[in-house]
């Protein structure tokens, strides 16, 4: 090819291509030990493979088990399946009426998340197994406090998100074990929220992103969460930060104080490209932003 290129593929591997949940995990049980993955949207799994980044001998697509295509309300709880895409929470506000300033939050997440035909193929829950630490749904998943449902042919286990991240793109799945539905609690009808990030170009990896929630009671803030992603090994919310507004009376100072903040208690990932005051900077930045879409 022109200019020394080479032509990448996967190395070899076995395909499997189960249609019940029961299947999958069986497969895994078998398989695990030997590199058995697998996929459901592929657009981490397959560019890792196509340079050899990854290497499963045992490749286990869920596509067929059409039961983890599920996204409903139920319980006051959003039920997210394995196979849910991100295109169709982009749509969720318009198509589901009854899931509130959570399906606003969502869609509005979502279309910052790569470009369309990636949105149109990747999932939810494969975002969420994969923990890049700048990816949107692992904040989202952090900050909105989501149960993380795991299935193996060995139990069903359900971990909450907070626990589920635990380095980059690391987590606490177990190799027979897969994801197959997150929840996340349906926020109440009068919660404010605002989101923002910042990367080079439309459509790259966010270098930090944050997420703003809150409610107004008696003219004072209840219920704050602030998520910040992109910045640290995994996403989190920042305890300290939501202290800090829990109670308050709002106003821009107040805000001023509590982006101030966040950007004095994160704890910048190393990164070849990108100095830690630059990350600080950039936390500061993207937490005051959220906090002015809350106002929105």
């Amino acid at each position: 090819m022109r200019g020394g290129a080479r032509l990448m593929k996967p190395a070899p591997f076995t395909y499997h291509a189960p249609h019940t949940v029961e299947e999958a995990v069986a497969l895994l049980a078998e398989y695990a030990e030997d590199g058995g993955r697998v996929i459901a949207g592929g657009q981490s799994l397959v560019p890792m493979m196509a340079f050899r980044l990854a290497a499963p001998a045992h490749l286990i697509d869920i596509n067929p088990v059409t039961a983890l295509g599920r996204l409903a309300i139920e319980d006051d709880v959003l039920s997210i399946g394995a196979l849910v895409r991100h295109a169709m929470l982009e749509t969720m506000a318009e198509s589901m009426t009854d899931v509130g300033p959570l399906g606003r939050l969502l869609s509005t997440v979502a279309r910052s998340i790569a470009h369309l035909p990636i949105r149109n193929r990747g999932t939810f829950c494969g975002s969420i197994v994969h923990a890049d630490p700048s990816s949107e749904w692992c904040l989202a998943a952090a900050t909105l406090s989501a149960e993380i449902v795991i299935r193996s042919a060995r139990a069903t286990r359900v971990v909450q998100a907070g626990d589920f991240f635990q380095g980059i793109m690391t987590t606490d799945l177990a190799p027979d074990e897969m994801v197959v539905e997150c929840r996340i609690p349906r926020l109440a009808a009068d919660t404010r929220f605002g989101f923002h990030e910042v990367s080079r170009r439309a459509g790259d990896y966010a270098m930090a992103a944050a997420l703003v929630t809150y409610r107004i009671v008696d003219g004072r803030i209840a219920d704050p969460r602030v998520g910040i992603g992109g910045i640290e090994a995994l996403p989190r919310r920042l305890d300290a930060v939501e202290a800090a507004l829990a109670g308050a009376v709002p106003g821009p100072d107040l805000f001023r104080a509590a982006a101030e903040r966040a950007a004095t208690v994160v704890d910048p990932m190393p990164d070849d490209k990108t100095v830690p005051a630059l990350r600080r900077r950039l936390t500061r930045g993207v937490v005051e932003r959220a906090r002015k879409g809350s106002l929105s």
